[in-house]
């Protein structure tokens, strides 16, 4: 628990008035999930990756989306080695503990998919044979919400294979000013130490699976994502893939607030964050240009919570 205390505190060196991301993001990592972050370019995307790697001591690639990249590139290929008279493998991009997917939707589908399956199943065949990633194993994902030119939007199936989806938005004027003032000096990135390994991540986030819910939380989980399948602006409501989500996260909220049991405070904090993008609006919501974390909110408020003697 206090490793994660750790954690927080250098990648926050490098990036700047943006503490409740970082806690998110962290949180995610730890329920080992990954994130779908929804920017425009030049807020700071790659710099958290990297912050992220570097005080995790682990071992990141970044591949730049656009039309020509291969599946191959991010899973590898075979190719024959004239002087062994074999095939051999070739490492692809996947082949990581994080992987920052810049402009996801600026890609093929076919290459979505292959990057996608890796991100479930934490392997990849290629001609016959299966590579498992290293592990832990991460993506940040990142695509533009303006502008379609060229982007092939992720299907809503897929969509849910991120944990959450963030936004790092604009810096405040002060963040910002202080951004300005660091970057003059040197590159903040410098600054971070690493605190932990990959072998440290594993172990916390065993810990975190063995993290207590009580019965009621279990009902509670269930009820919010059976109230996004029933509410009436909403066509289709959350997978079971969200509900284990909400479970896991909530359980690494606990977690990082050095608790060894889940409350409802715990799975109400991301479940915006968890649902927002794999809910769909109906037209009628469409048509009035409803805010789906509106409606979620509106759906916490009133879904019972139960009551914890802690």
């Amino acid at each position: 628990m206090q490793n994660a205390a750790k954690i927080f505190k250098e990648v926050k060196k490098a990036v700047i008035g943006k503490d409740e991301i970082i806690h998110k993001i962290l949180m995610v990592m730890l329920a080992n999930g990954h994130v779908l972050l929804e920017d425009i370019p030049g807020v700071g995307k790659t710099n958290l990756a990297l912050a992220f790697s570097k005080a995790l001591g682990l071992d990141t690639k970044r591949i730049q989306f656009t039309p020509d990249v291969m599946p191959s590139d991010v899973i590898g290929y075979s190719f024959y080695n004239q002087q062994t008279g074999a095939l051999e493998y070739k490492e692809g991009a996947a082949m990581c503990n994080l992987l920052l997917a810049d402009e996801i939707n600026r890609t093929s589908s076919k290459t979505q998919s292959a990057l996608l399956e890796v991100m479930e199943e934490g392997r990849m065949s290629v001609d016959g044979i299966t590579h498992s990633t290293p592990q832990p194993f991460m993506v940040i994902a990142t695509q533009n919400p303006f502008g379609s030119a060229g982007t092939q939007l992720l299907p809503q199936s897929q969509m849910d294979r991120f944990m959450v989806c963030l936004s790092i938005g604009y810096p405040s004027k002060d963040a910002e000013i202080e951004i300005l003032k660091r970057k003059e000096r040197h590159n903040p990135l410098d600054d971070i130490e690493t605190v932990s390994s990959p072998s440290e991540i594993l172990m916390m986030q065993k810990e975190i699976s063995s993290i207590y819910l009580d019965e009621s939380i279990y009902h509670y989980i269930v009820d919010l994502i059976n109230a996004t399948r029933s509410h009436p602006l909403i066509l289709q409501g959350g997978s079971p893939r969200s509900t284990l989500a909400l479970m896991q996260v909530a359980k690494a909220v606990a977690y990082t607030y050095e608790r060894d049991y889940v409350i409802p405070e715990d799975v109400e904090a991301m479940f915006l964050d968890i649902l927002s993008h794999r809910i769909v609006l109906n037209n009628e919501a469409r048509l009035d240009k409803s805010d789906p974390k509106k409606i979620l909110t509106k759906i916490l408020k009133e879904t019972p919570r139960p009551r914890i003697i802690r």
